[in-house]
């Protein structure tokens, strides 16, 4: 079952946000899943969120890739290390392209019941993104800005 779990949470990253293959998840995707993402603009639940949340993201980033760090399953439990790329290149939520690459690392705890995800709980870099992009300063430049005379 582990196996199975860790190939769902592959097809995910690859076909659907590598790839923007939206008509996969259905099929990867309870009606009920839950997503739980502070970083993220809560989009509902079930497929039809996911498909709002990797449009959100894709049409920001043309150019997203997502790369597994390191996947480790037990049960229904898949955890899942990544780090991610791409270039500011459409709106973000009312953030207007920037132009400028950005590269971050997140994880995400999967739970995947009867071969569907039902669960995720994701963490990663929003922080780093958003300074990236220059819509944060940099707290070391932004210090180091204010102790000159």
């Amino acid at each position: 079952m582990s196996e199975n779990s860790k190939a769902i949470v592959r097809r995910l990253i690859e076909e659907v946000w590598n790839k923007g293959n939206l008509s996969l998840v259905d099929e990867l995707f309870a009606p009920n899943y839950e997503h739980h993402d502070s970083s993220t603009p809560d989009l509902g639940r079930g497929p039809e969120s996911e498909k709002k949340r990797v449009a959100l993201y894709r049409t920001a980033f043309p150019d997203l890739r997502l790369t597994i760090e390191d996947i480790i399953a037990e049960g229904e439990t898949v955890m899942t290390r990544w780090s991610c790329r791409g270039t500011h290149k459409g709106d973000l939520s009312g953030i207007a392209p920037t132009g400028k690459p950005f590269t971050i690392s997140g994880m995400t705890v999967a739970r995947v019941s009867n071969g569907k995800m039902a669960e995720g709980y994701v963490n990663w870099d929003a922080l780093g993104l958003m300074q990236q992009l220059g819509v944060v300063p940099e707290l070391a430049k932004t210090k180091a800005a204010a102790a000159k005379p």
